[in-house]
């Protein structure tokens, strides 16, 4: 039969049927979770025009709002179903469920989480996604959801890794409350607190931490009191692995009791405690973290595992990282990171340009983008945290000599510097004595996140410059 032939079969056939009912019968055709990559399968590419379809469409009735839910359990392996009473919207795994209730006019009222064995709560972020209509976000909690579960084994190993979850965040949130003082503020929690500042699981929205804010802006938030300035955040979760390892599935830290030096006391892993899973638990960032070689391998140590090993990151010249990294921030283009050479504006100043010299071979200047840290005990979450804000207040200084503009048209009254890496976390910054024609150099420290070290280095025979070491690290701190 031609395809002609075909298609006026099938036109007169459901030529009486009204559009819905079609949709259904298309709809009912398809009611399965995707098994494989829908590139592999016969039906691919109808059910990719169906989803980019349903993507496009503003879903406003209570039938194409649950289309909508329904083709998006699909897409990230979950069933679906509606009850009696067209309603309300189920969708299941083997671990939770979460529960959807419309109204006629498919206004969303409520929405329900329940993991296995727990009672059903009510998912603010989730309601609040689905009423604006932001199904890609309300997509990506489905996601985070069935990740919690991606762990070897039956449903009840499953059911362990969650509740080992549940044990660390409880014991993470403990953390964040000792020595706190009640009125302090969010931007001192996030530079000094233990644990930054937390904010515990809500429904679909995983636990996270914020834990460095840059200088500008923590100048930008004491300016403006109401302006929303959010710094770096990693998010707390448990992953799944191949070999097993000791995971408390209970809280370990004990009342608000401390050591000597003031961190939490913890208990030991009894097997009343603990159990071993294929699992591990991860602080996940969502943009990767430039990190030196030596803040990796501090970041081993502090938690025992070989989860982080340099060999299986992609190495490259740290300064080459930054540089990467702050354009792809900078910039919605993707601009080149082999020039190194960028000009940078200052108010009431000469243009300044900096040569940012990356091509040091030295072994403690290589690094790796790190986007997730994989550990087992709470009593390594603030010695990591310290080793990232190390790390990023590093990061910050050098990304504060990198711009969008790498040519300047009228340069002449530019002021030139070189920036290079130093021993660990030190680096030079070289310039032109103002007077005579020799070299000047500053090296600058960063001891840790609130600690910087400067140091001023003139030819024997130049003139002293009217700046003591004291005045410019406070100026650089600042």
């Amino acid at each position: 039969i031609s395809t002609n032939a075909l298609m006026e079969k099938l036109y007169i056939k459901y030529e009486q049927k009204p559009w819905t009912e079609t949709l259904k019968l298309v709809h009912f055709c398809m009611d399965k979770p995707l098994g494989r990559p829908v590139s592999n399968r016969p039906d691919g590419p109808l059910l990719s025009c169906m989803e980019k379809i349903q993507r496009t469409l503003n879903a406003k009735s209570l039938f194409s709002v649950m289309n909508r839910l329904e083709s998006l359990s699909r897409q990230k392996g979950l069933n679906s179903h509606v009850s009696p009473s067209g309603t309300v919207c189920y969708i299941t795994s083997d671990m939770f469920y979460i529960e959807v209730q419309l109204e006629k006019d498919g206004k969303v009222m409520d929405v329900k989480l329940a993991h296995l064995g727990e009672a059903p709560v009510i998912c603010d972020d989730l309601v609040q996604h689905l009423r604006m209509k932001n199904y890609d976000a309300f997509g990506k909690i489905l996601e985070d959801l069935s990740n919690l579960y991606q762990i070897p084994g039956n449903s009840e190993m499953k059911a362990k890794g969650y509740l080992a979850l549940q044990s660390l965040e409880k014991d993470l949130y403990s953390m964040s409350l000792q020595h706190r003082p009640e009125d302090v503020s969010r931007v001192t929690e996030v530079l000094h607190g233990k644990v930054g500042h937390l904010v515990p699981r809500t429904g679909g929205t995983p636990m996270n931490i914020e834990l460095y804010i840059s200088p500008y802006q923590v100048l930008e938030a004491e300016l403006n009191p109401d302006s929303q300035v959010c710094g770096a955040k990693i998010v707390v979760t448990v992953e799944g692995t191949d070999t097993l390892h000791r995971l408390p599935i209970s809280p370990l830290i004990a009342d608000s009791q401390t050591g000597e030096d003031g961190s939490p006391a913890f208990l030991p892993l009894t097997d009343e405690l603990s159990m071993d899973l294929s699992a591990c638990f991860l602080l996940k960032s969502h943009q990767p973290i430039p990190m030196s070689s030596s803040s990796i391998e501090e970041i081993q140590r502090l938690t025992g595992m070989l989860g982080i090993q340099i060999a299986d990151l992609k190495v490259a010249p740290l300064y080459e990282l930054i540089i990467q990294s702050t354009l792809k921030e900078k910039c919605s283009e993707d601009l080149s990171t082999r020039n190194s050479c960028f000009f940078v504006s200052l108010p009431d100043c000469p243009k300044h340009c900096y040569f940012i010299n990356n091509s040091s071979d030295k072994s403690d200047l290589a690094g790796a983008l790190v986007s997730k840290i994989p550990f087992t005990h709470p009593k390594c979450v603030p010695g990591i945290i310290e080793v990232l804000r190390h790390q990023m207040a590093y990061n910050t200084l050098i990304s504060s000599c990198v711009s969008e503009k790498h040519i300047n048209e009228d340069d002449s009254e530019a002021l030139y510097f070189e920036v290079a890496p130093q021993k660990n976390t030190s680096f030079s910054v070289s310039f032109p004595h103002p007077v005579k024609d020799n070299l000047a150099c500053v090296i600058i420290n960063v001891i840790t996140s609130r600690e910087i070290q400067c140091s001023l280095h003139l030819h024997p025979q130049d003139p002293t410059l009217n700046s003591s070491d004291d005045f410019i690290s406070r100026a650089v701190k600042r």
